[in-house]
């Protein structure tokens, strides 16, 4: 069954306050939904319209998972945390195997 990932590419940060309000809950969200974090705040190179700022890979067993998690109640609740806080594209994609 192929995997599913979260993939989040902030544009912007507007109320660090917001975001921190986010990063408290949103990491037992992530857990509680099965999630495990690849790859966040590390090294960026930017390309094409590319923005280099915070950017997150998190796996989940199943694309199923992956939106699950999303929709469940805590990480909705760590969602109205960072409200307007930040500009992010947030995608939720399907592995390929």
């Amino acid at each position: 069954m192929p995997k599913g990932y979260w993939v989040s590419a902030y544009r912007t940060i507007s109320d660090p306050e917001k975001l921190a309000a986010y990063n408290k809950l949103a990491p037992e969200a992530v857990k509680a939904g099965g999630g495990r974090v690849f790859a966040r705040d590390g090294r960026t190179v930017a390309h094409e319209a590319g923005i280099a700022e915070r950017t997150i890979l998190i796996e989940f067993d199943s694309f199923e998972q992956a939106v699950a998690a999303y929709e469940s109640a805590a990480y909705q609740e760590a969602l109205a945390a960072l409200s307007d806080g930040v500009e992010r594209d947030f995608r939720i994609i399907e592995g390929t195997d």
